[in-house]
């Protein structure tokens, strides 16, 4: 029997965002006629919205909010949502890898964050942290496409982390992982998320907590860098 991981069926009106998308990655192409597609309001799931965006032809997107992952920016529930909504942007265009200019705010001291999210397309700007501007080009020296994924398998999921410079590789074939993962992937109040994989899940560094919500990490691989045998 084959499982598969679904997300559960959300509605996000209450937490739309709008972003600025062309065709092509170079700023100077960008500008030619019949390049810009505007802007875009999105407001369903961000799966979906990342997928609309594939199909209009986006390579390039401007998220004009700073990301904000500091306690005090999400202590309420909307603002958490807001980030964790632009933060699945990030990473579900990441895996296509479409080129994403956004901007990150941590709390000063903060040394993991961007470890955490490295896996991601760099920020253009990194606010916050004592040494920001050493870890935004260590970010952006040491990334590369495929860092953090996740695949599905008949019957299980594999996911593949490099983040830490070694190769961690995790296989899960139990229901409730699949069904953790599909609530965490979209963001979801940790008391929802099964406990035991809540927490194998986030001793492995592949959730992240945004006010009350806990993030899934990892993206679902949309574009290999080499063959998928060779992974």
């Amino acid at each position: 029997m084959t499982s598969a991981v679904h997300p559960p069926s959300t509605t996000a009106d209450d937490v739309p965002l709008t972003v600025t998308a062309w065709r092509d990655y170079d700023p100077d192409a960008c500008a030619l006629p019949g390049m810009a597609l505007g802007s875009h309001r999105l407001s369903g799931p961000m799966n979906e919205e990342t997928d609309r965006l594939w199909g209009l032809g986006a390579r390039r997107v401007v998220v004009p909010r700073t990301i904000d992952l500091t306690p005090a920016a999400n202590a309420a529930a909307t603002a958490a949502r807001r980030t964790v909504r632009s933060l699945c942007l990030v990473r579900d265009l990441t895996a296509r890898a479409v080129l994403v200019e956004w901007r990150l705010r941590a709390g000063p001291g903060d040394e993991e964050t961007w470890k955490l999210l490295s896996h991601l397309q760099p920020p253009q700007r990194l606010e916050g942290p004592d040494r920001a501007e050493e870890q935004l080009l260590a970010w952006r020296s040491s990334h590369y496409l495929c860092k953090c994924l996740w695949r599905q398998g008949p019957g299980f999921l594999q996911i593949r982390d490099r983040r830490w410079g070694d190769l961690r590789r995790f296989t899960c074939d139990e229901q409730h992982y699949h069904d953790a993962i599909a609530r965490l992937d979209h963001g979801a109040p940790a008391a929802d998320v099964p406990p035991d994989a809540l927490a194998d899940f986030t001793e492995e560094h592949l959730v992240l907590r945004v006010g009350e919500l806990a993030w899934w990490l990892p993206y679902r691989v949309k574009r290999w860098i080499q063959e998928a045998m060779a992974i």
